[in-house]
């Protein structure tokens, strides 16, 4: 018992390494999650005294005990049942897919990272790349939700900088919980992505056994009253106006409400802008037979490095101004009891026009829709015209004449339109881009926003 045993340094080092591993996962690595626990736990709940719909212990449940509960529950378990019949696999094969959808899935929401790091980064870049904009169509109508309904943003796509915006407007109300598609499982974007509670969807995904654990998820999440974000048009617009929705996450959510359950609030959400960052990927993706665009990262960072340099050298504008509406809500329990025959379509349709209401009309969309209603116009003209429209859609106080002066000359600058003598006229050499961007004011076929709008459209007809 007492006699000396030798043992090659290397040995010594790797059972040393061993121990202090053991030493670190059993007794030290617990206290710790303890303590930063106990830690988060009452800055949570600070931070719940703040928002207006506080977060929910579901979100802030570990990710591995989510995973856990979502694959043994009981639709999950008849899912992997029926899809190892269908396939021919053992249930444990058909278990261990699941499994893996399951992780794909869940988020692993940090409130650090979403209130510490992404609302102070949505804030920065929203304000620095444009002039921001929020009205309500009916403000007390979002004020006298119910606190105990779950609250989904519905909202049009028009570029990624909606996640952006919408994260950075909705920071006071609560924490968002948004659907994000395949574009954003890339390493390591994917991380901060779940780290904000966003978890991920394929779109087109035809196993059906995905569809039932996604399914799950977004039912455990209603039930719990997650606040969520989604996009019905299931991915950016290429033309710049409403496209149609897409009814599966309207579909699973419906499915998680019952009569004696908790409320779910639907909100549309409509966003516009000056300019949308990615509107040149866009077009010449509509230009093809399928919904593909792939910005190359050599591009994106040359063009960071382009917008530094500018601000650099005292050079850097604004892209104008970006505008985020909220419209009515819509109590789902009050709506099935009135549409009990074709529930989900029509809250579909009612979804979308409530978007199309909502979307806000800024300076540079609108000017390219009135060139292409009258041919061309006067400058002054335009702009007065514009003035009386944004009175009319209620955002007259918001913005100056000097905002819509820039709209028109950046459409110049980047030769969408033209100006020739003080009258402003189609360039001719940008026609995708004028035409997305006329398709996108609410205006005429779009949207009748006001009386100047339907008498420029008969003036120009005739």
């Amino acid at each position: 018992m007492t006699q000396t045993v030798e043992l090659p340094l290397w040995l010594f080092l790797l059972i040393l390494v061993f121990a202090v591993v053991t030493l670190a996962s059993h007794f030290l690595f617990p206290s710790v999650r303890w303590f930063f626990r106990r830690r988060l736990e009452r800055a949570v709940k600070r931070l719940n005294t703040r928002l207006q719909r506080p977060i929910q212990p579901f979100k802030l449940a570990r990710r591995h005990d989510m995973i856990q509960r979502l694959i043994y529950d009981p639709q999950v378990g008849q899912a992997v049942q029926a899809h190892a019949q269908e396939t021919g696999v053992p249930e444990a094969v058909a278990f261990e897919q699941a499994q893996r959808y399951a992780r794909e899935i869940v988020p692993s929401f940090s409130a650090v990272a979403y209130f510490s790091i992404a609302i102070r980064l949505t804030r920065m870049l929203s304000n620095a790349f444009y002039n921001v904009r929020l009205s309500y169509r009916d403000e007390d109508a979002i004020k006298d939700i119910d606190p105990e309904a779950t609250v989904v943003f519905v909202m049009n796509h028009r570029s990624n900088m909606d996640y952006v915006l919408v994260t950075y407007l909705a920071a006071q109300q609560s924490a968002l919980s948004y659907a994000v598609g395949e574009w954003a499982r890339v390493w390591p974007l994917s991380r901060l992505i779940r780290a904000m509670g966003a978890y991920f969807i394929r779109r087109k995904s035809g196993s059906e056994l995905y569809r039932q654990v996604l399914a799950c998820y977004v039912r455990h999440a209603t039930e719990a009253g997650v606040t969520q974000a989604m996009f019905p048009e299931g991915g950016l617009s290429l033309t710049g106006a409403l496209g149609r929705p897409k009814l599966g996450l309207i579909k699973y959510i419906i499915d998680a409400t019952g009569p004696e359950g908790r409320d779910v609030v639907f909100v549309p959400v409509a966003l516009n802008y000056d300019r949308v960052l990615e509107d040149t990927i866009l077009t010449r993706a509509a230009l093809g037979n399928q919904r593909r665009f792939r910005a190359r990262i050599g591009v994106i960072t040359w063009w960071i490095l382009k917008q530094i340099g500018r601000r650099l050298v005292g050079r850097y504008q604004r892209f104008g101004v970006a505008s985020v509406r909220y419209g009515l809500p819509i109590s789902l329990q009050a709506f099935s009891a009135d549409h009990p025959d074709n529930l989900m379509t029509d809250l579909a349709r009612d979804l979308m026009k409530g978007i199309g209401d909502a979307i806000p009309l800024v300076p540079g969309p609108a000017a390219c829709w009135l060139v292409r209603e009258k041919g061309q116009m006067l400058e002054t003209d335009a702009i007065n015209q514009i003035r009386q429209m944004l009175s009319d859609g209620g955002v007259s106080d918001a913005l100056a004449d000097s905002d819509i002066q820039d709209a028109i000359q950046q459409l110049i600058d980047r030769r969408i339109l033209k100006r020739d003598g003080g009258v402003l006229s189609p360039s001719g050499q940008r026609t995708d881009l004028f035409n997305y961007y006329a398709a996108s004011a609410p205006l005429g076929e779009n949207k009748a926003i006001s009386a100047t709008a339907k008498e420029i459209s008969a003036s120009a007809g005739s």
